[in-house]
């Protein structure tokens, strides 16, 4: 009976297994690739990407932001792994809230879509130090990206730890997982001929394609922006805001763009960038016109460099790229809704544009016909390349008019399906709407404390002394952004002498006696400068305290990790009124990284901490100052920012979450790109091409992002400033983003949409006219005033979230000529 028992179990146990294995090879996607595309289950495939990076939001953000990429048209989601927040200090990692990368994946999977995981791990991505630890720099005989066993044998390990969470969570395509491609390194190609050791290099990214593929995780990989000495076993890969003209270096690969960037980051002495959802568009056109196969948006949500990631240096806080999701994750129209119908375009020619013989014509200069043909089915493509002027191009007796700077995809050849450059999707004007919570207050009340700097105005209880002036980043391991010097010396009576301190810090304050007797910041690009500022020195003892401080780490160029921080090498010197100078560079200098603030954790305001200010009064404009206040959460679920203007420089928090560095005082600069913008022609990021630059003249960042998830509802929230530069707090405000005005226009026979979205009513309409003349969405002038069109799109629109009117000839009447109707509603 027992033995009977026992083999009935086994039985029993062994179908079960059976079973579940077979089920879970249903489920395995095979990966591979020809000269034409990925291979994806046997099938070729057009993939369409976004870049969305898990840091840059948070996990209560995810599925809403995946969510609107599926429904964006996007097949896949690609982010990069950001080693130094997963291990900020050796071997101990970081994998909980929005670093918990296993569950953002897992996200991506339960939306059905594909990822692409860049493991790097140097990655760049206006990421502080490029995403490499900084404690890297205390092992001996390390050279970063180089061919070294120190460097290496660190990225081995890091790459293996990655990849085994994935693996153990079964994210890999052949398990069944998401992740269809895998990325090692990142962008080493531009910097490889740069880094003066041709063969360390080339020995180095030929052992990153060899260690990756000994990882075995069952799909390709791929290196980006590798042209030269590329390895044979991984795909080399384009990055840009073109790369229809690049293809791979070899045959039987397909071609990969991994970075269309869809706007440009932001720097805390710049105006927004911004490139117009036409020119985009005409760039994933040409790319998939020239064989193109696989296209991600870099990026297709930017978000917020929350804490100190932000790298640069300055690199603002936002990091919100222009990307067809705002920072906030609201769609960003018509760039979202016009890349859309691009996608919808694409995908219904995809076995074409896979399997069909190609055939280029050339019109003359700057125009291509391409013509895609599988059976008896075509599919074409024409490109006009004049960045002024339109064009007329005859294809199969059929006469189609090209503006300047566009591509028209004819899915049949016949019928223009999509052009480029005509945008029939809305325009949304997002606004920042005041706190409207219930019993909120007009303006905060606020409580303060000083900054306990007395800790640090002698050279006592430093962590260490050294008769030089050291590195920033060795010596504090850029646990902090603040790193203390300080020295004293003896002086015979009383003295006068101007203080002079050069260094390649990024701020610096200097203090002679316990005293702030001077202040200074770097130009953006420079990054050497100089502080002099006249002292008194008494008789006895004198005690210096410098403070150096960096705002982001450099994070991309060959050798970067060299590029110095701090006052390292000095010299700093007292100079007396006839140019003698006492140098004090190899005096015995105390060091001390952070702030008394951060070693007793303020911003989590514990307990037993004594706030000032309960008789409502508050300093104003004094450096190194802490300012508390509470308020409630805004009603809805409407994204949610704090207006920091009146502040200098420093540090947000709200309830204890660190909403990153602000500094709305440094105005944006006037550029020539701010006071023209036209789509056509190659946009330009940098020199004199640059266009559609906003903001000139501005707070480079006045308003700063407060997920919905740090806040608390029906309870008071608390929001702690650190103002490091002396500001005023009296007109901070919390404020939600909500859309203001929306706009649409159209032909007779068009059926136009207008949408709020989020719950939200269009309230009035206040635009309906033919022929605009002046203006943008939210403030449009001229034009012939259509009354009847007026009343069509009231009727429809007015107290409804969403509404779709057809354009009649009966519009334009008796006294506007037909043509474009421009219509703009406030919601």
């Amino acid at each position: 009976m027992v033995g009977r028992r026992g083999s009935s179990w086994c039985r029993w146990w062994v179908a079960l297994l059976v079973l579940a294995v077979a089920a879970d090879a249903v489920g395995c996607t095979s990966v591979s690739y020809d000269d034409r595309s990925l291979v994806i289950d046997g099938q070729r495939r057009i993939i369409l990407s976004g870049s969305i990076h898990y840091p840059r939001s948070t996990p209560e953000m995810w599925p809403d932001l995946i969510k609107k990429a599926k429904e964006g048209g996007l097949d896949a989601i690609e982010t990069y792994i950001f080693w130094n927040g997963h291990e900020p200090h050796r071997r101990q990692y970081n994998f909980e809230g929005n670093y918990d990368v296993v569950r953002f994946f897992k996200e991506i999977q339960n939306a059905g879509m594909y990822a692409i995981l860049r493991i790097g791990p140097y990655i760049c991505g206006e990421w502080n130090y490029g995403g490499l630890p900084a404690w890297l720099r205390d092992i001996p005989g390390m050279q970063f990206r180089l061919h070294n066993e120190p460097f290496e044998n660190e990225m081995e390990t890091f790459t293996t730890l990655i990849v085994n969470k994935m693996k153990d969570s079964k994210m890999f395509a052949e398990q069944g997982g998401p992740i269809i491609l895998a990325q090692i390194e990142n962008e080493y190609g531009n910097i490889m001929g740069k880094l003066n050791n041709n063969q360390s290099a080339s020995e180095y990214i030929h052992w990153c394609a060899d260690m990756a593929n000994k990882q075995n995780v069952g799909v390709p990989w791929i290196m980006c922006q590798q042209d030269d000495d590329v390895p044979h076993n991984v795909v080399n890969t384009c990055n840009g805001f073109y790369c229809h003209d690049w293809f791979p270096n070899r045959a039987g690969i397909p071609k990969i763009w991994t970075e269309n960037w869809t706007g440009w980051f932001k720097a805390w002495d710049k105006p927004d960038f911004h490139r117009s959802a036409e020119d985009i568009a005409f760039a994933v056109a040409m790319f998939f016109q020239k064989r193109g196969s696989l296209q991600n948006y870099y990026m297709y949500h930017g978000g917020t460099n929350f804490g100190r990631t932000s790298g640069g240096p300055y690199i603002t806080t936002s990091y919100d790229y222009d990307a067809p999701l705002d920072e906030y994750g609201n769609l960003r129209q018509p760039k979202y809704g016009h890349l859309k119908e691009l996608h919808s375009v694409l995908k219904s020619m995809e076995k074409t544009l896979v399997h069909g013989e190609y055939f280029d014509t050339n019109y003359g200069d700057n125009i291509t016909v391409t013509k895609y043909t599988l059976d008896s089915s075509s599919a074409c493509f024409i490109n006009n390349r004049f960045d002024d002027k339109d064009v007329n191009v005859t294809l199969d007796g059929a006469t189609q008019l090209l503006p300047a700077w566009s591509v028209s995809i004819l899915p049949d050849c016949k019928t223009v399906a999509f052009n480029s450059a005509k945008i029939k999707t809305q325009t949304s004007v997002m606004v920042k709407k005041p706190n409207t919570a219930e019993q909120e207050q007009e303006s905060l009340k606020w409580s303060w404390m000083p900054e306990n700097l007395s800790p640090f105005m002698t050279d006592e209880k430093g962590n260490f002394r050294k008769n030089e002036l050291l590195e920033q980043i060795v010596t504090s391991t850029d646990q902090s952004d603040y790193l203390w010097y300080r020295t004293s010396l003896n002086h015979k009576g009383e003295g006068s002498y101007k203080l002079y301190v050069n260094t390649t810090g990024h701020e610096l304050y200097a203090f002679v006696n316990g005293k702030l007797i001077g202040k200074n910041h770097s130009a953006d690009g420079d990054f050497v400068f100089q502080l002099e500022s006249p002292v008194k020195l008494h008789d006895g003892k004198n005690y210096i305290s410098l403070l150096s401080a960096t705002v982001g780490l450099k994070n991309y160029g060959p050798s970067f990790e060299k590029m110095p921080t701090g006052i390292v090498g000095g010299p700093v010197k007292l100079i007396d009124s006839n140019g003698t100078a006492i140098d004090l560079s190899n005096s015995s200098w105390s060091y001390k990284a952070g702030l008394a603030s951060e070693y007793r954790q303020i911003h989590l305001d514990k307990p037993g901490y004594k706030w000032n200010g309960n008789n409502g009064t508050i300093p104003i404009n004094r450096p190194f100052t802490w300012y508390k206040a509470t308020f409630e959460a805004p009603s809805g679920e409407d994204a949610v920012v704090v207006d920091l203007l009146g502040l200098n420089k420093g540090v947000a928090w709200v309830n204890g979450n660190n909403l990153g560095r602000y500094w709305p005082s440094y105005t944006a600069a006037e550029m020539a790109g701010c006071h023209r913008c036209d789509y056509r022609g190659a946009f330009q990021a940098e020199g004199d091409g640059t266009r559609c630059l906003t903001g000139c003249g501005e707070p480079s960042q006045r308003y700063y992002h407060v997920p919905r998830s740090f806040l608390a509802a029906g309870e008071p929230n608390t929001l702690l400033l650190f103002e490091e530069a002396g500001g005023d707090p009296s007109g901070v405000a919390l404020r939600t983003v909500v859309p203001g005005a929306v706009c649409t226009s159209g032909e007779a026979g068009d059926a136009v949409t207008l949408s709020c979205g989020g719950g939200h009513a269009v309230s009035s309409v206040d635009v309906a006219s033919f022929g605009v003349g002046r203006g943008r969405c939210g403030a449009y002038e001229g034009g012939c005033e259509s009354k009847a069109a007026y009343e069509a799109f009231t009727a429809a629109c007015v107290g409804k979230e969403s509404c779709t009117v057809e354009i009649t000839g009966a519009f334009a009447g008796a006294g506007c000529l037909s043509g474009v109707l421009t219509v703009q509603a406030t919601c």
